[in-house]
């Protein structure tokens, strides 16, 4: 019986190690997403802040010009 107790007990110390490279592999993958989700997190609050205090220049150009269309072509006095 000594020759199956020493080799349930080397299966049992294959398992831990095969379990602690798992772990180790998870670890890293967790750090990896960890560090992509936290440049992520930066650049929206980035974005969200260039986009709060860029002024809009589009208000702007539009009071130059008037829509002065239907002026030209449906006047009260041309109706006769």
């Amino acid at each position: 019986m000594s020759r199956v107790d020493e080799l349930i007990a080397a299966t049992k110390l294959s398992e831990l190690v095969n379990k602690k490279e798992e772990d180790k592999q998870c670890k890293n993958i967790l750090w990896a997403l960890a560090i992509v989700g936290a440049i992520a997190a930066v650049a929206g609050i980035a974005y969200a802040v260039y986009c709060f205090f860029t002024p809009d220049y589009l208000e702007d150009f539009e009071d130059d010009f008037e829509d002065d269309f239907d002026d030209d072509f449906f006047n009260d006095e041309d109706q006769v």
